[in-house]
C-alpha cells in the first residue's frame, strides 16, 4: 500500500501565501496534520486486523492433508455402496431375465 504523508510545512506555506495572517496558518497546518496521523493510524490498524483476520483463514498444509484424506474416506464409502448396488441391480435384473434360475 501507498502512503501519502501530508506536508504541513507546505499547507502552512500556501496558506501564508494566499494571504492568511501567520498564527492562523500554523494552527490550520497543525490541525490538518494532527488529522492525517489520526486516519493514517486508523487505517494502518483497520488493514492490521485486516491481515490477521485473513490469516487465520488461511488453509495450512495439514488441513489440506486432513481434507484430502475425508475426501478419499467418502470416495471409498461411495465406492463401496456403487458396488453393492450394481449388484443388487444385476441381481435383479438376473431374476428378472430368468438368468439365475430360480
Amino acid at each position: 500500500m501507498t502512503v501519502t504523508a501530508f506536508d504541513a510545512l507546505e499547507y502552512f506555506e500556501r496558506l501564508k501565501a494566499a494571504g492568511m495572517p501567520e498564527e492562523l496558518a500554523k494552527v490550520q497546518a497543525e490541525t490538518m496534520r494532527r488529522q492525517a496521523d489520526a486516519q493514517s493510524a486508523a487505517l494502518q490498524r483497520a488493514l492490521d486486523r485486516y491481515d490477521e483476520a485473513s490469516r487465520r483463514e488461511l488453509a495450512t498444509k495439514g488441513d489440506i492433508q486432513d481434507v484430502r484424506l475425508e475426501m478419499k474416506s467418502m470416495e471409498m464409502r461411495l465406492l463401496k455402496w456403487q458396488i453393492g448396488l450394481a449388484l443388487a441391480i444385476i441381481a435383479i435384473m438376473a431374476k428378472g431375465f430368468g438368468w439365475l434360475g430360480f
